[in-house]
């Protein structure tokens, strides 16, 4: 009777026992795998204040593909069903880093000009993931990722023309998020998971506009839910269409505002934006594969901002985005079994423009070119290295009667971004715990009698 319970009867089960044997040891490395890089961030300088790079692959090709499974493992956190894409028990593990430049050039029709301008805004930052999927049987996987995807590190100088609409700026996040993934059959594959974040910002802005003048500093954080949602459909062998979902956290911030007068208790309440992700993964020849991704954020839900006092506003933060687009195209070329090379290019349309475009964070439109390698160096270990150059639109900072930010301070601020650009290197390991020939196990049946 026992032995019906599996398919194929004992032979079934030792296969199962023997998996499970391999499993077991590779539990405790898996698991120190899956949170060992608990995502620390430090800057972004890619649509307002998120961050897309979490994927060394999807780096060197401008994130083309990444909700098909064209970014490997780390695919993950675009779209979790691609997790069935990949057998056995495997982890992978992310750094980049992102070197982000450009200054801001006061106009002289600015009231403050003589205090001098920006010479460089964002700073640079370090960008940590890492992806782990555990396949339970030919039906069910379960993962966990660890990511930032927001951040900031701004910082436009303490004492210069600028300094009443902003000093510095911080922003972490730190993002876990667990799911399980169901493939129905050979050619659609489901997936649902849960977001905890945390979230902190900290903002500075003089109080006058001598220099070293006091400052005012808000910052406050918090810890929220949100959850994931993703499909694959593999209509043919060498084709694959992938659609993600990451939804909207709702924060409810606390904090302090802090003035020479003494720190007042605050609380903000916001949404930070949710992002949907098509990609489409086309096999041409067994060299070569063309991939195509779309994204949109709605970063829109992200006006102006109040921050208040027992319920009652005391200051804002005016932000009035607009949504976020990005649309990107690459290529693969398999050189050999080992050496895959691959490139892209995208163009993003900024949540931030003219109208909106605030001191703390000049973002702009902005086309990127990407190259990257990956080297298999066996069937258990593989490693890739992503590069990619971002050239940014040059945009005004008209801080005028109608800006957002103008009713804070009341004060005009002219100026326009100088040199804006910013340089990525990502790079990953990728390691499969359990033994690539072993057999994985069906999903029981049990048998009435």
């Amino acid at each position: 009777m026992w032995a019906d319970l599996w398919p194929g009867h004992g032979r079934k089960r030792r296969d199962w026992g023997s998996y499970m044997m391999a499993t077991r040891r590779a539990l405790a490395a898996f698991a120190i795998a899956s949170g060992l890089l608990a995502s620390t961030s430090l800057s972004s300088f890619a649509g307002s204040f998120g961050l897309r790079e979490q994927s060394a692959i999807g780096q060197g090709m401008s994130f083309a593909g990444m909700a098909a499974g064209g970014g490997g493992l780390s695919s993950m956190f675009w779209n979790p069903a691609t997790m069935t894409d990949f057998p056995g028990i495997n982890s992978s593990w992310v750094a980049t880093g992102i070197f982000p430049g450009g200054g801001i050039g006061v106009s002289p029709a600015s009231p403050t000009a003589a205090f001098g301008s920006s010479k460089n805004v964002i700073l640079d930052g370090f960008v940590p993931a890492s992806y782990s999927s555990y396949q339970l049987s030919d039906k069910f996987w379960l993962g966990i990722s660890s990511n930032a995807p927001f951040g900031l590190m701004s910082s436009p100088g303490y004492s210069w023309a600028g300094q009443v609409y902003g000093r510095s700026a911080k922003v972490v996040s730190y993002d876990v998020t667990p799911t399980v993934a169901y493939k129905v059959n050979d050619w659609i594959s489901i997936a649902v998971g849960g977001q905890i974040e945390y979230f902190k910002a900290r903002l500075n802005q003089a109080l006058g506009v001598l220099p070293n003048s006091p400052s005012a500093v808000i910052e406050g954080d918090d810890v929220s839910v949100g959850y994931t949602l993703g499909v694959t459909l593999k209509p043919t062998a060498y084709t694959e269409v992938g659609l993600g979902f990451r939804s909207s956290v709702r924060e409810s911030v606390s904090g302090s505002l802090t003035t020479p007068a003494g720190a007042l208790p605050v609380k903000a309440n916001f949404n930070l934006p949710e992002m949907a992700t098509l990609g489409v993964r086309q096999k041409i020849t067994d060299q070569w594969t063309v991939l195509a991704g779309a994204e949109w954020t709605n970063w829109s839900r992200l006006g102006i901002i109040p921050v208040t006092y027992g319920g009652a506003p005391v200051t804002d933060v005016p932000l009035k985005y607009k949504d976020g687009y990005m649309v990107s195209l690459g290529v693969e070329y398999a050189w050999n079994p080992v050496l895959t090379f691959r490139s892209g290019v995208a163009w993003e349309r900024s949540p931030v423009d003219g109208g909106n475009r605030e001191v703390l964070l000049p973002d702009a439109n902005r086309i990127w070119a990407s190259i990257g390698v990956s080297y298999r160096y066996s069937e258990k270990l593989s490693f890739d290295l992503g590069y990619s150059h971002g050239f940014v639109s040059k945009g005004r900072l008209d801080v005028l009667p109608g800006s957002p930010q103008f009713p804070t301070v009341g004060l005009p601020f002219i100026a326009e971004t100088k040199n804006p650009h910013f340089d990525i290197i990502s790079a990953s390991v990728t390691y499969r715990w359990d033994n690539p020939a072993q057999p994985i196990p069906m999903q029981p049946i049990v048998r009435k009698y």
